[in-house]
């Protein structure tokens, strides 16, 4: 081991001895050039951490970095040393760091199985698997940047709401890269990307369209039109203001008619628990009960598996067909609901148990403005506003003298001319102007 100043020179000339020796450097301390047996030379670092440890990184090779350049780096890594980092581990780190890939198979396995839905998990496996992986699945992880991001979502606009439910997937698959050390803290690749507008909305079922839906239900009851499950089905989800898998996954073990109240122990919000109203207490006390099904609603072609998503939906647009009424959405039930039970004037903590909405801001999404209420509401503002106005508050309040019947006001025969434009004096002169100060000085005089 020599020491020496290191110089593009000396490392030129440095012999090959058929061993392994090292050149270190008198300016930067450890920083050093190895020479190796087949007379390779190498730069390199030397230096103790915090803690006590050895590190001896590898900086680059001769030839791709020069000896000032080599020096520049050390120093540099140098004072992250003194800062408590460790360059080597830091350079392990990113030898090691797996793709984003990679990620996504932990983030299933790890994180999503154990904590989300089996819903949940499966729509993001297609998510990862149809945009994720093929956008982004050869990066590294601590490589990916918000220009990635951007990419992607910028190539998925002509399918916004998909693109931005791959944004939330990324941008949790990320947090966790972070809590599982891949990525610093509050490296986020997806800080600040923005969504693009979800424009779509469910239609709010009126007055009249609820009243006809509810005629053909009791008709349908009635005469046998439908299957007594599937109209069950849709009153209890009016009921309820639930969610359809809600009331297509409803067993009669979860029902206590004594206390009566019913509780999921899963629903997409957690487990949660409503009372019986006395229309829900008499649909379930005279509902047939299959006795080898443990559903309240359940299959039509098989009583031992619960009502599927299809026969539902189809059920349902088929009713509001024949009902006459416009097409909407199951979801269109629980915003009829949730719009009914804001209306009632219960409290708002009330409303969010009765439609089991964790904030008040989902809430509220579920709460429509009727024309009715606001257009009432509009003609007493008004009638206030004509009573204010009508109101004498004093005898010193100068009222105009209103135009003859039959006769145009002036401004309306082409007479009208701005206020600085006028010299005839017998025009009104408007109070608190300079000319109406003048004037009355005057008349004063």
């Amino acid at each position: 081991m020599a020491i020496i100043k290191l110089t593009k020179s000396a490392v030129d000339t440095a012999a090959v001895t058929g061993k392994d020796y090292e050149l270190r450097d008198t300016l930067v301390p450890g920083f050093l050039c190895k020479i190796t047996a087949r007379g390779r030379k190498v730069f390199m670092l030397q230096y103790r951490t915090n803690w006590g440890e050895r590190r001896k990184p590898k900086i680059g090779q001769f030839g791709e970095l020069t000896v000032e350049q080599a020096r520049s780096i050390a120093q540099d890594w140098l004072a992250d040393v003194r800062q408590g980092s460790d360059p080597s581990a830091a350079k392990q780190a990113a030898r090691t760091a797996p793709t984003v890939k990679k990620l996504c198979k932990q983030f299933i396995e790890e994180y999503s199985k154990l904590r989300n839905k089996p819903s949940t998990v499966e729509t993001y496996q297609d998510q990862i698997k149809l945009h994720i992986i093929p956008a982004l699945g050869a990066l590294k992880v601590p490589d990916v940047t918000r220009v990635h991001i951007t990419a992607l979502m910028r190539d998925m606009g002509h399918i916004a709401v998909t693109a931005n439910r791959v944004l939330a997937c990324i941008r949790k698959m990320f947090n966790m890269a972070e809590v599982w050390g891949y990525r610093p803290d509050g490296s986020n690749p997806c800080r600040h990307v923005p969504k693009y507008k979800e424009n779509g909305k469910t239609r709010y079922i009126t007055n009249d369209e609820l009243a006809r839906l509810y005629a053909y239900l009791d008709r349908a009851d009635a005469e046998g039109l439908e299957h007594p499950t599937l109209t069950l089905a849709i009153r209890l989800q009016f009921e309820f203001s639930a969610r359809m898998s809600e009331i297509r996954t409803l067993e009669w073990s979860w029902i206590d008619f004594e206390n009566r109240r019913v509780v999921w122990p899963d629903s997409k919000t957690g487990d949660i628990s409503k009372p019986m109203s006395e229309v829900v207490y008499q649909l379930l006390s005279h509902a047939y009960r299959y006795e080898d099904s443990p559903y309240v609603c359940p299959a039509i072609l098989d009583s031992t598996v619960a009502l599927s998503g299809g026969t539902y939906y189809n059920a349902w647009k088929r009713i509001l067909g024949r009902a006459k009424v416009p097409h909407v959405g199951t979801h269109g039930i629980r915003h009829r609901a949730a719009t009914d039970i804001a209306n009632s004037g219960v409290p708002l903590r009330v409303g969010m148990a009765l439609t089991a909405h964790k904030t008040v801001s989902m809430f509220m999404t579920y709460v429509h403005t009727e024309d009715d209420p606001v257009r009432a509401a509009a003609e007493r503002v008004a009638n206030l506003r004509r009573e204010t106005i009508n109101r004498r508050a004093s005898d010193d309040v100068e009222v105009a003298t209103p135009v003859a019947e039959g006769e145009m006001p002036p401004t309306s025969k082409g007479a009208y001319r701005p206020f600085r434009h006028r010299k005839d004096q017998t025009r009104a002169v408007p109070p608190g102007t300079k000319r109406s100060l003048s004037s009355s000085k005057g008349f004063a005089a």
